[in-house]
């Protein structure tokens, strides 16, 4: 037995394929009576029959409102220990760590801490009272929810013991059958997207013509997305585009604190990731005089308390992507897990951006990722061994500047339903971009630098790409401010700018 002055305090927050068996049951679970696979029809998307003559100016006023995203129930409190899934023994220690390194708590305090309506905690309450391991120091006399517990001796004990078990203390966590249905309910299929949204969410940004007509259909499919191209034109940006359309204009949907699989927990919340919008509610539902309170009774229609509302997320990685970054991470000093970033990220975006240049090859990424794209489905490996099934609902991205064809094989590109090419722009693109970042910078702009650009390099050889207007202007401003000029575009100033840029290493 261990000293308690020797317990850290606690964190608060929150392959081999598997056999048969276990796929039948997640199978059950996704197809239970009473839940939708996806959100209800959406209104059609009324695309042109032909894309624009010119490219798209998306720098224009925001115009669509989130409030038309989609709505998305919330989880709904439950009344009673049988209700939430969870065992009596997982309650208990949850109830018992929280006084142990609180000293003692009034009822409604164990209630707000554990994110359980005082209902469920009082049934623990009691059976650790019958135990002989809690005890009423005091309190008001108007209901248990007012009394002040302490652990007895025995229930300092049992709480140790409790910590060499699991470290985790805060709010209860909730069922991988709940999260399930909950993630079935908020997926990323059947979205509604509409061209404004997506023109809004494209804010800041020049897009060639018929870009959009591509796009549109890949979001509402809610599936995959390769985007590739060659470097310094746009993809990276388009690819943050999409998800700054599912967090603007995609609903709000819920996370839960953490995932209870055989009495197992994993963290999930992550407020690095997570944009919470329902912060108001919860500093109301903390307020002892809030009426009505999710934690003092079983009112009707309250959403679970153990659940965020937040923005769907938007998560990127890079070339720091590695195979330990996609699955569960253990504690052993804390005795829980964390979820990974596939698993934070559903119901939102999941981007690669530089695909081909993470550590791991991209054959073995992509072999990571063959069954969730093809079924929806993951597999994630306990400490134990023991595989468990959770939901891949969320839009990926790829997104890279290597050739596909060196990346991956056919079979790979089957699963990927969509497939969008970024090329060097077109002439006239490249003309507005340049004017643009002219307009950025309050430089007069000046249509000969561009015919220089062309002249001299762009139509011998050299494909031109988005970025080299941004880049070169940089470069002229440089060498003005050194000869402390005022820029202003010449052939012979963009002419310096160029040889410095395009030169030959």
């Amino acid at each position: 037995m261990i000293a308690p002055d020797s317990i850290p305090s606690p964190q608060p927050r929150g392959g081999d394929r598997p056999g048969d068996a276990g796929r039948e049951l997640y199978a059950d679970l996704f197809t239970a009576p009473g839940i939708p696979r996806t959100q209800p029809a959406a209104p059609p998307v009324n695309y042109p029959t032909a894309p624009p003559a010119g490219p798209v100016n998306v720098f224009r006023p925001r115009t669509a409102s989130p409030l038309d995203a989609p709505f998305v129930a919330p989880p709904r409190a439950p009344n009673t220990l049988r209700d939430t899934g969870l065992s009596l023994a997982l309650v208990s220690d949850l109830i018992l760590k929280e006084l142990y390194l609180q000293a003692n708590l009034v009822g409604m305090q164990l209630a707000r801490n554990t994110r359980l309506p005082f209902a469920v905690v009082d049934e623990a309450i009691r059976y650790l009272r019958d135990e002989k391991c809690v005890e009423v120091s005091g309190g008001e006399l108007v209901g248990p929810a007012s009394y002040r517990f302490h652990l007895t001796e025995l229930g300092r004990l049992r709480a140790r013991d409790a910590f060499e078990t699991c470290r985790y203390v805060g709010p209860a966590p909730i069922t991988l059958t709940d999260y399930i249905a909950q993630c079935r309910r908020q997926t990323v299929a059947g979205i509604p997207c509409q061209r404004q949204s997506l023109i809004d969410a494209f804010e800041g940004m020049l897009l060639r013509p018929g870009l959009l007509e591509e796009v549109g259909p890949a979001v509402c499919s809610g599936r995959s997305i390769f985007i590739y191209g060659p470097p310094g034109n746009g993809k990276s940006m388009i690819s943050k585009g999409l998800g700054r359309f599912l967090n603007r204009f995609g609903g709000e949907i819920y996370v839960p604190y953490a995932i209870e699989m055989e009495s197992q927990i994993i963290t999930l919340f992550d407020p690095t990731v997570h944009q919470t919008t329902d912060n108001a509610e919860i500093s109301q539902a903390n307020d002892p005089n809030a009426v009505p309170d999710p934690y003092s009774s079983n009112t009707p229609g309250i959403a679970d308390p153990r659940w965020r509302r937040i923005r769907r997320p938007v998560i990127t990685t890079g070339g720091e992507l590695t195979l330990d970054m996609l699955e569960l991470r253990y504690n052993k000093v804390s005795n829980f897990y964390t979820a990974p970033l596939h698993l934070k990220a559903n119901g939102g975006v999941f981007l690669i951006d530089d695909f081909g240049r993470q550590i791991v090859s991209p054959r073995e990424l992509l072999n990571r990722w063959i069954l969730p794209l093809e079924e929806r489905i993951d597999y994630l490996s306990m400490a134990t061994g023991k595989k468990m099934a959770v939901p891949f609902e969320q839009l990926i991205i790829f997104s890279t500047n290597l050739d596909p064809r060196e990346l991956v094989d056919e079979a790979f590109l089957r699963r990927i339903r969509h497939k969008i090419q970024i090329g060097p722009p077109e002439r006239d693109l490249f003309t507005h971009i340049f004017r643009l970042n002219c307009e950025q910078r309050q430089i007069a702009y000046d249509p000969d630098v561009v015919d220089f650009l062309y002249a001299r390099y762009y139509d011998q050889g050299k494909p031109p790409r988005s970025s080299d207007p941004r880049d070169l202007l940089e470069i002229a401003q440089s060498i003005c401010r050194f000869s402390n000029q005022p820029t202003i575009l010449t052939r012979e100033l963009i002419a310096q700018a160029s040889e410095r840029f395009f030169v030959q290493v």
